[in-house]
């Protein structure tokens, strides 16, 4: 009876009542336990069903109320339950079966449809999540209406920013941060960065609005952008300054901080890579993947390859260039990354080969990867092999600055034929498809002065004759023509020289020795003075006198005697000759003081028996005369160092030095 009772219709209508005054509190949990209680009595009560799906939700459980909707479905049909299967797909970042969810609906309420809205934005399909929130704006009207506004705003900002697309006017009012923020956003994308920070000033301004709980992660958010825009604006140091200042405030938000920390790897480049190494752990955080754009995550990956390469970690580089070239087979940075390693570890002709194979895959980009061969053939010394590969560029061959590089290398090859046929492919592009543009003017002209400038006149002569037939007033270009004419056709080079203006209106009417003498003269040339005969015969032998320079002798060596001969091994150090035998052992003991540089050793050389003129010089002897005028000139011992002292030593192997030096 007592379980007969618990289980009748009273006990049910007050587990009701408690489950309606707890979704009202917000107490999802004790509600969840009397929507359970109710579902012991009936295990397939639809109402219930759905209030146990909703507070699981609400309490963040998501893979459990999916797992009861699953396990339902005979009772929760699609109709019945589709927004909060879809809601939970989407929660648990099943994107794509979300969309399944809403599409295969046969009803589309509004809740729909602002989740449809959500999930086009998260599979990045742009254009159609603008169209659904333009719908959803224009046939609702309720309190959502400004966050719709701000999702809309954000989805603007999104193609301005991944997909380069010129953003239109919605004429939405900035009231709130977050449409000021999105605003910023669009002008970024756009390279409008001083508007753009105007913008992030103003949202922070407005976010004094919102909770003090919820301030910092916002401003963090708002902070780390105006970072970005001064990194963009090349103020790296304060771009720097403000990511570490946001990484100490440690917030919450993964994506963030690996936004944050892939901008601070790219600031360090190959520099302080420890940093680096340390910033790029914050990029390999759990969630990561689900915050952040495909473009985004894509940068992180090929910063890592690039970093892996600094660190000479050649092995990881060539994983991660592989794994994101398998995701991006089309893409031009894995391909460039792997040639970088390549060359790195000097195989310079491998890394050619492995981008020749990618241009020959990929048609549409080989333009980029043949300048890259190219600069890395120019590395090798191989000009004329990097001069094929840019002439191979078709797309590229009529532009000024592809023209400027191959004469440029081509002359540096002495190949002048190939750099006039460069010019002349070059103009006759424009001469088809852009005739008398200021570029193809332009290129005629400096094809005429290179051939010129080489002594091809007769090939400029068709050159010049287009330029000056384009601008007849042009007396620079006429006489150019009237010279290259003048070893062609002399006949013709007069009958031209005829346009060229007399020397009456090509005058100036200056006053030269006025304009001199003025108060703003900075030069005042000298007058030359009047050449004397003598002075004449100078100026003309002048060139003579220079071919015929003399030689000046070299200086001889104060005790020179030309009789003796000169000691062959005079240039080689007194160690090193076969004559030297050492230094005699206990020499210095018996020196009593040194001399000073001056002193003479006149006097021993007199009062000494033994010097004899065959016996070699010897030193003097302590009661020498010599040995007494050193003492006399010894430093007083309060200055005197020991004997031992490095000072000393050193003048002695100074000394040495300077007389192991080879005379005469």
């Amino acid at each position: 009876m007592a379980a007969a009772t618990a289980g009748g219709p009273g006990a049910a209508t007050a587990l009701w009542s408690e489950v309606n005054r707890c979704g009202q509190n917000g107490d999802f949990a004790r509600a969840l336990k009397s929507v359970n209680k109710i579902l012991q009595i009936n295990k397939d009560d639809v109402t219930a069903l759905q209030c146990k799906v909703v507070c699981l939700i609400q309490n963040g459980s998501f893979k459990e109320a999916l797992s009861v909707i699953n396990t339902h479905t005979k009772v929760l049909s699609s109709d019945v339950i589709a927004f909060e299967k879809a809601y939970c797909e989407y929660r648990l970042n099943r994107i794509e079966n979300a969309l399944k969810t809403i599409q295969s609906a046969s009803q589309q309420t509004d809740k729909l449809k602002e989740l449809y809205g959500q999930v086009l934005y998260r599979l990045e399909r742009y254009d159609d999540c603008l169209a659904a929130y333009r719908d959803l704006i224009r046939n609702s009207q309720d309190e959502y209406e400004e966050e719709r506004k701000t999702n809309l705003s954000a989805v603007v900002a999104a193609q301005s920013t991944w997909e380069r697309v010129t953003p239109e006017n919605l004429g939405l009012r900035e009231a709130t941060y977050e449409l000021c923020y999105n605003n910023a956003c669009a002008l970024i994308g756009q390279g409008k960065l001083n508007e753009a920070m105007k913008k992030l000033q103003k949202a922070e301004g407005k976010i004094m609005d919102v909770t003090e709980e919820d301030i910092e992660a916002e401003l963090a958010i708002i902070h780390g952008q105006m970072a970005y825009i001064m990194q963009l604006q090349g103020r790296t140091e304060d771009a720097l300054q403000l990511y570490n200042q946001i990484i100490k405030l440690k917030p919450t938000d993964v994506g963030l901080l690996a936004v944050i920390a892939n901008n601070i790897i790219t600031i360090n480049k190959d520099q302080n890579v420890f940093d680096s190494k340390k910033k790029v752990k914050l990029t390999n955080a759990e969630g990561v993947e689900h915050k952040l754009s495909k473009k985004q995550l894509q940068a992180i990956e090929f910063n890592k390859a690039l970093l892996a390469m600094y660190t000479n970690q050649a092995e990881q580089c060539r994983k991660l260039s592989a794994s994101l070239q398998s995701q991006s087979p089309e893409h031009l940075l894995p391909v460039l990354i792997q040639a970088a390693q390549l060359c790195r570890e000097k195989q310079h002709t491998k890394a050619i080969g492995l981008l020749q194979d990618f241009a020959e895959q990929h048609p549409a980009n080989a333009a980029e990867i043949k300048l890259t061969m190219a600069q890395l053939k120019i590395a090798q010394g191989s000009v004329t092999k990097a001069c094929m590969i840019l002439r191979s560029i078709e797309e590229l061959q009529h532009k000024p600055g592809m023209v400027s590089a191959l004469v440029t290398m081509y002359s540096h090859e002495e190949d002048i034929d190939s750099a006039i046929e460069v010019f002349t492919q070059a103009i006759q592009w424009y001469q088809q498809f852009q005739p008398e543009s200021p570029v193809h003017l332009s290129l005629i002209r400096e094809a005429a002065n290179f051939k010129l400038k080489h002594g091809r006149k007769k090939e400029a002569i068709s050159d010049l004759e287009e330029l000056w037939k384009q601008n007849p007033k042009d007396v620079h270009t006429l006489a150019q023509l009237i010279s290259a004419y003048s070893l062609v056709d002399p006949e013709k080079a007069k009958v031209l020289s005829k346009h060229l203006p007399s020397s009456d209106t090509m005058s100036l009417k200056v006053d030269v020795d006025a304009l001199e003498n003025s108060h703003g003269a900075t030069y005042v040339r000298k007058k030359a003075g009047k050449l004397t005969g003598d002075n004449q015969q100078k100026e003309q032998g002048q060139g003579e006198v220079k071919k015929k320079k003399k030689k000046k002798k070299g200086k001889l060596p104060k005790n020179y005697d030309p009789k003796v001969t000169p000691d062959p091994e005079r240039w080689l150090p007194m160690r090193e000759r076969s004559y030297y035998r050492g230094r005699k052992k206990g020499k210095k003991k018996d020196q009593v003081g040194k001399g000073t540089q001056g002193s003479t050793t006149a006097g021993s050389s007199e009062l000494d028996a033994s010097r004899t003129a065959s016996s070699p010089p010897t030193s003097p002897r302590p009661g020498s005369a010599a040995a007494v005028s050193a003492a006399s000139n010894v430093i007083p011992p309060r200055h005197q160092k020991p004997a031992g002292a490095p000072a000393t030593k050193k003048k002695q192997q100074q000394k040495k030095k300077k007389g192991g030096k080879g005379g005469w």
